[in-house]
Order: structure tokens, then sequence, then C-alpha cells
């Protein structure tokens, strides 16, 4: 029973991952710890595994089809994994039971914000603030120096609750991408599973540097459920609108949050 829960727990995940670029993560951590009774913070190193191996299977197939921002991805990326080994330091300071209610608050907050900013129709027919980050006419992103210090920042602020929280990144930098490069939902999700997959690698290392261990099996399991989700996924991704997309996760968040701090203070 452990077994195939382990395997259907992964497959959610990796549906969430194809179709959103991180909600992935945020199921990881309530399933492994809530559905297969596993250590917080040995969940938080199950999920940085399982989500950046099944995260790089998805990162093939956005290539393919051309909604991978390499340029962008790698910037957010770099300054990501420099945030992921003070994440991960910082969560070994903090009670368990702290750590699951500001991973819920983080859930919560950046529900809001999918919920709210992209997509919103301005007021009294006024002009919508342009996106710090600006584009050409063929879609490639305008360097300038305050476009780079802004993705360098909030891929440190990435990388940092990645490490923290056991989270890809995908859930920051998917409404990171949209808000302050101008992206469209499908190219940040194939371009944050870029990053998820860097950042990944960077949080795994520090996580056994810092003396923590995971369940191989469990991991095992988790990614080959991840493999199956992710497949599934793709059947149905481009068949649902960026709109609703945004909306369906915002609002899956919102219940895993809930139940989080449901369960944390019972």
């Amino acid at each position: 029973m452990f077994y195939s829960l382990s395997v259907l727990f992964g497959s959610f995940v990796g549906f969430a991952l194809g179709l959103t670029g991180g909600g992935g993560s945020l199921l990881a951590v309530p399933l492994l710890v809530y559905g297969l009774s596993i250590a917080p913070r040995e969940a938080f190193g199950i999920s940085l595994t399982a989500v950046g191996a099944t995260a790089l299977i998805g990162l093939a197939q956005r290539v393919r089809v051309g909604e991978v921002d390499f340029k962008t991805g790698m910037l957010f990326a770099l300054a990501g994994m420099t945030g992921a080994p003070i994440g991960i330091w910082l969560a070994g300071k903090i009670p368990e039971m702290i750590l699951l209610i500001l991973f819920a608050a983080l859930m919560l907050f950046i529900a809001w914000k999918m919920w709210c900013e992209p997509g919103k129709e301005t007021k009294n027919n006024s002009q919508p603030r342009p996106a710090t980050c600006q584009r050409e006419e063929n879609g490639q992103l305008k360097f300038t120096s305050r476009c780079a210090l802004l993705l360098i920042f909030v891929g440190l602020g990435t990388g940092f609750l990645s490490g923290m929280f056991g989270v890809g990144g995908g859930v920051v930098i998917v409404p990171a991408l949209i808000m302050f490069s101008a992206m469209s939902i499908h190219r940040a999700i194939g371009t944050s599973l870029l990053v998820i997959v860097l950042i990944s690698i960077s949080g795994v290392l520090s996580h056994f540097v810092a003396g923590r261990g995971i369940s191989l099996e469990v991991t095992g399991l988790f990614v080959f459920g991840g493999i199956l989700g992710l497949l599934l996924s793709n059947l149905v991704s481009n068949r649902i609108s960026g709109s609703m997309l945004k909306k369906a996760f915002a609002a899956g968040i919102v219940v895993i949050a809930i139940f989080i701090v449901g369960k944390t203070l019972a």
C-alpha cells in the first residue's frame, strides 16, 4: 500500500508540475508529510529531489516546442542556486511546526498574487503599468540593468524559499515571470522548469552537505509516479486557457494551505 501511494502521490505532483510549472512542489511536501508520514525536513529533501528529476523530463518536452526562455531562466537559476543553501541552513534552526505554518503562509500569499495580478483589468480605462522587464517584438527580453537586478533579486528569493521549504521554486517563478517580464503563462511554465532543475540540484546537494538523508526508495517511487503524471499533463495542458490555469492553480494552493494549517494546529 505504501509503495502504491508513493507512486500515486508522485503522479499528482508530476501532473500539477506539468500544468503549472510549480504546483507540483507545493503538493509534494503535504503528500509526503501527511500521506506517507515522513518527517517534514526529510520531506523537503525528497520533494526537491523528486520535483527536480520530474521537471527535467518536462523541460525536455517544453524545449522541443520552444516554450523555454534560456537567457531569463539561467539568470534566475544562478541567483537561486546561491539562495538555496541559505534557506536550508535557516530551516534547520526553525521548529518543524513553525516551518509548516510559514510554508502555508507562503502558499496563501502566492495564491493571492496569482489570482489578482496576472490578467487583471485596469480600472477607468487607464493604461496598465508596464512590466519592469520589456520584450522586443520577437519576444526576446530587453536586458536592462534594472531588469537584470530585479531578476537576480527574485531568483535569490526563489532559491532561498526552495531550500527552506523544499519547493522547486516554480510556484514563485511562474507568477514572477508573468508579472515582471511580460511572459505568457505557457512560456513561463516552460522556463520555470529549467530553473527548478538547476535550483533543485543546488538544494539537494546542500541538503546532503547539511547531513540530512532521504529515503531513496520513496524518492524513486515518487519520481516514477511524477513522470507518469507529467506525461498525462501534456495531453491536457494546451487545451486549458491561460486565465483558467491561473485561477485553478491559485484555488488549489489555497485548499492545500488550509489543510496544512488545520493538520499542524490540530
